[in-house]
């Protein structure tokens, strides 16, 4: 795997490139949104781990530059414990997940995994499925031109399977690409998840594969 890790501590961005080459993936590590840019746009990378503060500008601004430049690698941001503010402008950037300083090291491995599976996005695409307006650029859900609320996690469910262009996305690729794990807890939630986008939005818009998987779309 390819990873850009940018941060302007040298303990966190040693840490992060020994942690991550012991994983056996290829690490590029810098310190400033112009070393970070410059990375970025030469050379594909599979995931961005990106600090918000950086000495010389915002890792949001850099985040939002990047999509604006049809960037489309996951960004995963590294946020002020707490910040929540901080997180809503992310997501408006693009940035696809959040991890709080100070993190727990597994907890950001596990989330940089699941993201490397889940591959990029396509944003700039507006998905129509079973009279469901999908707005992956602006992560907004419309039935009948009227925007429905959704949660996080809810949004990364559909966001998962709108990636698949109604390709099977199976049970397990949606728990480890979402949770980071299969597991009974993490199973139990994800049949509440799907229950309740099915209330909000129609029985047919997320169809089941039994034994398979899920897909978009009532088949």
């Amino acid at each position: 795997m390819e990873l850009l890790i940018v941060d302007d501590e040298p303990e966190v961005r040693d840490l992060l490139a020994r942690a991550f080459a012991r994983d056996h993936h290829h690490v590029t590590a810098v310190g400033t949104v112009e070393e970070a840019r410059r990375a970025a746009l030469a050379r594909a990378h599979e995931v961005v781990v990106l600090d918000v503060a950086l000495p010389d500008g915002s890792g949001i601004d850099l985040c939002r530059e990047l999509r604006m430049k049809d960037v489309q690698t996951p960004i995963l941001l590294l946020t002020a414990h707490g910040a929540v503010h901080q997180r809503v402008e992310g997501l408006d950037a693009g940035a696809d997940d959040f991890v709080a300083k100070p993190f727990a090291l597994a907890e950001l491995r596990a989330r940089v995994r699941a993201l490397a599976r889940r591959g990029p996005v396509d944003r700039r695409d507006t998905i129509e499925v079973e009279g469901v307006e999908i707005d992956l650029g602006a992560c907004l859900v419309r039935v009948d031109a009227d925007e429905v609320p959704i949660t996080g996690r809810e949004w990364e469910v559909l966001q998962l399977l709108a990636s698949r262009r109604g390709r099977v996305a199976s049970r397990a690729e949606v728990l480890e690409g979402i949770w980071g794990e299969v597991s009974d807890a993490s199973s139990a939630t994800l049949d509440v998840m799907i229950a309740r986008i099915r209330r909000k939005l129609g029985p047919r818009v997320i169809r089941t594969i039994r034994g398979v998987g899920y897909a978009l779309g009532g088949g």
